[in-house]
């Protein structure tokens, strides 16, 4: 897939910063799946649906509307923004991402979004399951250390709760069903280029990218 540029890794590797600057950088679209899984996760706490209940998640995603508007997020209209960024909804929206039913109606949104081109595309599965056929392919990884200190760095401002072991304890289990899940679980294959960014900036990631592209 010409123009669309795919950022798979777990979480906490650096996927959301790199990908903006890049994006940015190239002039291309930027797209968070992580954060569709998350708006999903958020409207289904709202309407008390158990995230173990996939038939109800399958209905939910038939009525949802989410929208991205100047680096916003919104759900049916409502600007979720921070609300997502939560360690709960992190959660949550790790265990709703599990169920096939749940990919499957994201699947079309991310596919729709990205098939002009001149996208930048993080998550989990989106050059595995999203845009396999794609020719710039990269996982992004870290120490589960680094990860755990870079996601507690994030959530101190928003999450007065959090603390850095807890932080950790719970990328142990994300990494776990992330990896293990029978749909589409987080994974490197050999087409993608893989950069370890525990040690590397920002910017010498993105320029490790910038010179892998083709």
């Amino acid at each position: 897939m010409k123009g669309v540029i795919t950022i798979d890794g777990p979480s906490g590797a650096g996927k959301g910063t790199v990908s903006k600057i890049l994006a940015k950088r190239l002039g291309y679209q930027y797209l968070d799946t992580g954060a569709l899984y998350r708006a999903v996760a958020w409207k289904a706490r709202e309407e008390n649906i158990d995230p173990d209940n996939e038939p109800a998640l399958a209905a939910l995603l038939k009525e949802i509307d989410i929208s991205f508007e100047g680096g916003r997020i919104c759900v049916d209209g409502t600007d979720v923004t921070s609300a997502i960024r939560t360690a709960e909804m992190g959660e949550l929206s790790s265990r709703i991402s599990a169920l096939p039913a749940v990919r499957a109606g994201l699947f079309a949104f991310q596919r729709a979004m990205c098939l002009e081109g001149g996208v930048v595309i993080e998550g989990r599965d989106t050059g595995t399951a999203v845009f396999p056929e794609g020719k710039n392919k990269f996982y992004l990884d870290a120490t589960l250390e680094e990860r755990a200190r870079r996601r507690y760095e994030e959530l101190m401002a928003r999450d007065p709760e959090a603390t850095l072991e807890k932080t950790m304890d719970d990328i142990k289990k994300r990494d776990a069903r992330d990896s293990s899940r029978d749909s589409a679980p987080l994974m490197k294959t050999e087409d993608m280029i893989y950069i370890d960014s525990t040690d590397l900036s920002v910017k010498e990631v993105v320029k490790k990218i910038l010179n892998h592209l083709t």
